[in-house]
């Protein structure tokens, strides 16, 4: 009887023992999670660190709207017949983007980093903020050939010759520039905002990244709204942006986007210096 309660007194001492064991690794990852939860920053904290970036970078998506909105209306105003039979859609052109991406990416491993590599002797050639930056530089470029064949197209309407009428080729030059920006800025938005936030909130990070160009969207639309209310108060019975190819004013439109694009991108550089790599 005593042996027995002798072996029962073991096996209840072993298996506590056990418990104890297993519970010991529960409790320290457990005093781990909440360490870092604890030194982690909260999402507001996270969101208003992040703030200045993320506003800097609306007018790059304002000028990303551009493609299917003027862009297009651009085209429709030139001449886009081939031969005598066919016409070219002009969102047909916006394909021009995709091409150039995909065409662009391949060269910029290959090609454009080793590059960059030997003349900032750095492993990754430039880091994230340089990315957005080169990028934002070349959607402005765009934006200045855009309004530069806009006046030239207008320069060619005004002799009311269908056939003196620029074609819808010219407007390539700025669909492609744009590709190209795509390839440095949106991808390098991506890794911006994933990498900047915990790991925690990498849904945080995305949220803010596809937030621009919601955001830009309507910024856009508010930008246009803006400036059709100022040419109505002047009493022009034709804005920037009438139907007319002899009345519209893209090209002033477009350098308005280059203006405020370059002077985002130039507080954009004087932020960088605050953000880690």
């Amino acid at each position: 009887m005593t042996a027995a309660s002798a072996g029962l007194s073991t096996n209840d001492s072993l298996l506590v023992f056990d418990c104890r064991l297993q519970e010991k690794p529960l409790r320290e990852d457990s005093d781990r999670c909440d360490d870092m939860a604890g030194e982690a920053p909260g999402v507001a904290q996270t969101i208003l660190r992040l703030l200045p970036i993320w506003t800097m970078l609306l007018m790059f998506a304002v000028i990303f709207q551009q493609p299917v909105t003027f862009f297009t209306k651009q085209g429709m105003m030139m001449r886009r017949s081939i031969g005598s039979s066919f016409v070219i859609p002009p969102a047909m052109l916006q394909s021009a983007i995709t091409i150039s991406i995909i065409l662009i990416m391949p060269l910029y491993d290959k090609l454009i980093i080793p590059f960059l590599r030997l003349l900032t002797r750095r492993d990754k050639g430039i880091d994230v903020l340089q990315r957005i930056g080169i990028g934002m530089c070349v959607s402005i470029v765009a934006m200045v050939v855009a309004a530069v064949v806009e006046s030239k197209r207008r320069t060619h309407e005004s002799l009311r010759v269908d056939s003196q009428r620029l074609t819808i080729f010219w407007l390539l030059p700025q669909y492609v520039l744009l590709g190209i920006s795509d390839v440095f800025t949106v991808v390098g938005m991506q890794e911006f905002f994933y990498m900047q936030v915990p790991t925690t909130m990498r849904t945080i990070g995305i949220g803010l990244y596809l937030s621009v160009f919601g955001v830009g969207s309507f910024l856009s639309a508010l930008l246009i709204s803006v400036l059709e209310l100022m040419n109505n108060t002047r009493g022009k019975s034709h804005g920037w942006f009438s139907d007319d190819a002899r009345e519209a004013r893209l090209d002033k439109y477009y350098w308005i986007l280059a203006l405020l694009s370059s002077i985002s991108f130039l507080i954009f550089s004087y932020l960088c210096r605050y953000y880690g790599h």
